[in-house]
């Protein structure tokens, strides 16, 4: 891998972390349609890491005001946390105890263009769900609809953010509010999926030098950016939903390749 590819990846990681269009089926049908292998597992680490990054740059205030006022034991606060520790607990339980039934269906990218059909449908769906959402946060029931979406995002071709988005407007909350509280759950989910690939790091997972390595986190994390900035402004302007054409495109256009090809 050269600097230019290592830097086209990084930004279709970034880009597709945090818009509704998976960025693991991507990857799945990216390998499938070039017969390519992926880079090491120390490269996703990495870009992953850098998409953290994004969210933290974005939303650092947030999350300090939010560890500030646990340690001051404001109520709200230690709500609001408690609400994101509920949404964890479905991935985390799933990805523990069916890590390798979801691992053989990276082998099957069929079924994941058949997953981004259905996260089309979903983010769809979106157009709908605006208009009465008004609540300031999801609740105890809405935070645990929205952790078993990222929870069923595991699956690749099921993209996190637009399930959990969509959980969280389904719940009630505001737009502003259903992108937050997504993007702040990405936090432990990001770090979880990256503790979980650390028993795999030796010198066989790398793969990719220093300099493509820090070329590929710093475009993961710029495209990861101004994913989460763009994210925020369509879901504002209403135009969210168009997503949905996009992962019907893909998911559709891969199946019928499949079909001819087969």
């Amino acid at each position: 891998m050269n600097i230019n590819e290592a830097i086209l990846l990084g930004i279709v990681q970034g880009l597709t972390e945090f818009f509704p269009v998976s960025s693991s089926g991507h990857l799945v049908l990216t390998e499938a349609l070039l017969n390519v292998n992926p880079p090491g597992v120390v490269f996703e680490v990495i870009v992953h890491l850098a998409t953290l990054f994004a969210v933290l740059v974005l939303y650092g205030r947030r999350i300090v005001e939010l560890i500030l006022g646990a340690v001051r034991r404001r109520p709200a606060d230690l709500r609001y946390l408690g609400m994101l520790g509920v949404a964890s607990l479905p991935a985390a339980l799933l990805g523990t105890t069916l890590s390798g039934a979801i691992a053989r269906v990276f082998d099957l990218p069929l079924v994941v263009a058949v997953n981004l059909l259905l996260t089309g449908g979903v983010v769809y769906s979106i157009r709908w769900l605006v208009a009465g959402c008004d609540r300031p946060e999801p609740g105890w029931k809405g935070s645990l609809r929205v952790g078993i979406a990222q929870a069923l995002a595991l699956l690749p071709g099921i993209s996190r953010s637009g399930l959990t988005v969509a959980a969280a407007l389904h719940a009630g909350a505001k737009r502003e509010v259903a992108a937050e509280f997504s993007f702040l759950l990405s936090v432990p989910a990001i770090l979880g999926a990256a503790a979980f690939q650390i028993p795999k790091l030796d010198g066989s997972g790398v793969g990719v030098g220093g300099a493509e390595l820090l070329a590929a986190a710093s475009s993961a994390f710029f495209a990861g950016v101004v994913a989460i900035l763009l994210f925020l402004r369509w879901l504002r302007g209403g135009c969210f939903h168009r997503f949905a054409f996009y992962c019907w495109t893909v998911g559709g256009a891969y199946i019928v390749y499949a079909l001819v090809t087969n």
